[in-house]
Formats: structure tokens, C-alpha cells, sequence
């Protein structure tokens, strides 16, 4: 059973799609970019989310945003292969977006790229106070 709280929203469809876009072309928004893999846990009160993108520059290859519970990364990547008489170039677009578990506070975020991984940490509220019994009287 999994630590992390229930999230806002289930995450179904985006992954389906992620999935999907690996496997066949598609004509959604989305095609053409690469999937980015993450692991995510609770520590100490904060969600923490890691993603695993070597290779990029951070400063200027690198965005991480947040909107309405759900955390977005994106990357784009180009290198260039030399070797004596022949060169080779590569792109690609890496993107990734994860609802955030109930309590996720969006307020703090912060994010640090070290190592080809960056690590996402989002503080969490308290947790929440356990629900009451309420007596139900009848009026008849």
C-alpha cells in the first residue's frame, strides 16, 4: 500500500496516453515528446518527486510549473555525435505531468537538478484532522 495521500485527480488517462504515445504516433498535443520517468514518495512532510533527465542544461533547457494540483516538466535535449568524417545530430522533447496528492501546498516548491536527476519537493499541509461523528436526530 502506497504512503502517498489520495491524489485530486486520478491519473488514468494521462499515463494511458504516455503509454500509448510510446507505442504507436498519434495526432494528440502531445506526440513527439518523449516520456520522462519519475519516482515519487513522502519524506518528512513532503511529497518529493524525482525525474531522471541527464544530458540537458538546466538553466536553459529545463521548466517546471505548477497549476491547479499538477506539476509539470518539461526538457528539451540536442547533442551532436562527431567522429572523424562523420557527425550526427539528436533532439528531443521530454515532458511529464503528475497530479499532486491532496494537502500538496503549491506555495514552496522548489526544485534542484543535479547529476542528470532533478528532484522536485513540495511541502505538505498537516495532516488533516480525522473526521467527527455527527448524531442525526429525527423530527417526527
Amino acid at each position: 500500500m502506497s504512503k502517498l495521500a489520495p491524489h485530486r485527480q486520478p491519473q488514468l488517462l494521462p499515463e494511458l496516453a504516455d503509454l500509448w504515445n510510446t507505442f504507436a504516433p498519434s495526432p494528440l498535443p502531445w506526440s513527439g515528446t518523449h516520456l520522462i520517468r519519475v519516482e515519487d514518495d513522502l519524506e518528512e512532510g513532503a511529497y518529493v518527486l524525482r525525474a531522471e533527465i541527464p544530458g540537458i542544461d538546466p538553466d536553459k533547457d529545463l521548466s517546471v510549473s505548477v497549476q491547479h494540483g499538477r506539476l509539470s516538466i518539461k526538457a528539451e535535449r540536442s547533442e551532436k555525435h562527431e567522429e572523424k568524417g562523420h557527425s550526427e545530430f539528436s533532439y528531443g522533447s521530454f515532458v511529464r505531468t503528475v497530479t499532486l496528492p491532496v494537502g500538496a501546498q503549491e506555495d514552496g516548491i522548489t526544485a534542484n537538478y543535479a547529476k542528470g536527476i532533478l528532484t522536485v519537493t513540495v511541502p505538505m499541509a498537516a495532516e488533516p484532522e480525522k473526521a467527527t461523528t455527527i448524531a442525526v436526530t429525527s423530527s417526527d
